[in-house]
């Protein structure tokens, strides 16, 4: 008895961690700006749950349903309306390829393009990748990009889809077991990448830790890029060319004393039309003002990776831990 004891106190840290309630009131208001984007008593909704690190969430055109990955699982999810939760890819992002030292993670980011294709940076299979189709039940993926200067990169992460056609990428060692000290680590920086619409491979940015999420401003003159890293929780921001290349960056706004304190870091983010960013960061969600004021928090409770808008920018929805939420914006 004494022995069932002790393993039960041992358990509970963990069951509570699985089981503490989301806040109640979510939304921490420190600005008061923020109560045209958000209605200082929404609440978060549960829509799915029970996954082992939630992410890459995207609204899926025409449908509107929410695709979205399970990362350690190597799985994509679909979340209907109607129908809720179904497995949707598996495998996601780890087919086999380049098994030494992988930690054999699935899909992370995940972006429909402009042709309404699905693309994946797959973490598994180093790689950013385009979803064809089933074949016998089993998901079929095409190259898009999968090496700079003849060298794997490390762990594709997240990607965006720029108006020429060209993709933005961030490459951080994630997905490599031993990460940076990695045997098989053949990239020098973890970086930023342009692929362009004619297959070349540009490396744009080098001095970021561990560069995660990226988007683009809404008037589409500046990339910004979540540095993933406690001792560098940082949102930075770069003048995009003519070219498609981007100037020198700069801090947008840094939170890293925040990270000490509070679970979750910089990692995905969404921009409305407004130019607002929806940043994901310690402590939920953050809302940030176009010329980096910290507006707010949307609180998850748990540390949040990742975000998407509903096309008519109405619900924002997170991919937060072994959560899939949902909470309602103000019209914009």
């Amino acid at each position: 008895m004494l022995l069932r004891m002790l393993f039960l106190a041992l358990l509970m840290p963990a069951v509570l961690a699985q089981t503490t309630p989301l806040p109640q009131r979510p939304v921490l208001m420190l600005q008061p700006q923020l109560a045209e984007i958000i209605a200082e008593d929404a609440t978060l909704e549960i829509l799915a749950e029970g996954f082992s690190w939630s992410e890459g969430p995207i609204a899926e055109p025409g449908s509107g349903d929410i695709v979205f990955s399970d990362v350690p699982e190597n799985k994509v999810y679909r979340w209907n309306e109607h129908a809720g939760l179904t497995l949707f890819l598996q495998p996601s992002g780890y087919t086999g390829l380049h098994p030494e030292n992988n930690r054999q993670q699935g899909a992370n980011g995940l972006i429909f393009n402009a042709d309404k294709q699905l693309v994946i940076a797959q973490h598994g299979d180093r790689r950013l990748a385009l979803f064809t189709g089933m074949q016998e039940g089993v998901p079929q993926y095409q190259t898009l990009a999968m090496r700079y200067n003849d060298k794997l990169f490390s762990s594709p992460n997240d990607v965006v889809q720029h108006s020429s056609g060209a993709y933005y990428f961030t490459d951080p060692p994630y997905g490599l077991a031993g990460g940076d000290a990695s045997p098989d680590k053949q990239q020098p920086v973890n970086g930023v990448y342009r692929l362009a619409p004619d297959g070349t491979v540009t490396l744009l940015v080098t001095q970021l830790t561990r560069p995660n999420g990226l988007a683009f401003s809404a008037d589409g003159k500046w990339l910004y890029v979540a540095n993933s890293d406690r001792a560098a929780a940082q949102w930075w921001r770069y003048p995009l060319q003519v070219d498609g290349s981007v100037a020198e960056g700069e801090l947008f706004l840094d939170a890293t004393a925040q990270a000490q304190q509070q679970r979750g870091l910089p990692d995905g983010l969404k921009v409305l039309p407004s130019g607002v960013l929806l940043a994901t960061g310690p402590g939920g969600v953050w809302v940030i003002s176009p010329d980096g004021a910290h507006l707010g928090t949307i609180q998850t409770g748990v540390a949040s990776a990742n975000v998407a808008l509903s096309a008519d920018n109405r619900w924002l929805y997170i991919t937060a831990t072994h959560y899939l939420l949902r909470i309602a914006l103000k019209p914009q």
